[in-house]
């Protein structure tokens, strides 16, 4: 197939692919012993009652620009405010999993067309140095270096896409490299916003919310759904 193809029968590979994962869950400990964990590798569950997509991880920074707001492990953490313990690939099958079809992503040629898709409501679940459970939109965490304030658009489900290497004719969710959740503009992001906003580092518009943030290393758990 094409690179980029987004036909139902890549949709089907997909659902496919979700099943045999969940099908090879681990037996072992589980902190979400009622939701489906979908790899015995990787944190990512699902909760098909709430529509909701669990995915495990740590923070990566908690101060200073941004272009992602969570990017998978061992891959962009100088840039992204968490680190996810499962694959952009995985979360996007999750998406598939509670009912969600993707959009298509941002173009710039011939001209800019803002990323779309099914509006997402990213939260963030941790525990706090005095032991006590917090919940957050994760939006919270992003500040808009031209207002000071937080960001105030919801991100979009555009789904990245799919690229062949014609050396091996492996095929790579492109995704996977690091653009899961963005905040800068990126045709290969799982999650986008739908607004111009550039990657170039002199022009970044989002940096971490220093403050609001909890400290490199923390634990937490992103909680996405439907808006």
């Amino acid at each position: 197939m094409r690179s980029g193809d987004r036909s139902p029968r890549r949709l089907a590979l997909s659902a496919a692919l979700l099943c045999a994962a969940a099908a090879a869950a681990a037996d072992g400990p589980d902190r979400h012993p009622d939701l489906t964990r979908l790899s015995p590798a990787e944190e990512v569950w699902i909760d098909r009652d709430r529509k909701e997509v669990v995915v495990g991880g740590r923070i990566a920074i908690d101060q200073g620009p941004i272009e992602f707001f969570a990017c998978p492990e061992g891959t962009k953490e100088h840039e992204s405010i968490v680190s996810t313990r499962g694959s952009a690939r995985l979360v996007h099958a999750a998406l598939l999993a509670i009912g969600l079809e993707p959009g298509t992503p941002v173009s710039f040629d011939p001209e800019y067309v803002a990323a779309s898709g099914p509006r997402i409501a990213v939260r963030v679940r941790w525990t706090d140095a005095a032991g006590a459970a917090r919940e957050v939109d994760a939006r919270d965490w992003v500040r808009d270096v031209r207002t000071g304030r937080p960001l105030d658009v919801d991100w979009v489900f555009a789904g990245s896409s799919f690229w062949t290497d014609p050396a091996d004719g492996q095929e790579y969710y492109q995704a996977d490299g690091g653009d899961l959740i963005c905040v800068s503009n990126f045709p290969t992001a799982t999650l986008d916003l739908p607004v111009e906003s550039s990657q170039s580092n002199e022009a970044l518009l989002f940096e971490a919310f220093a403050g609001r943030v909890p400290p490199r290393g923390a634990d937490v758990e992103l909680i996405l759904a439907p808006r």
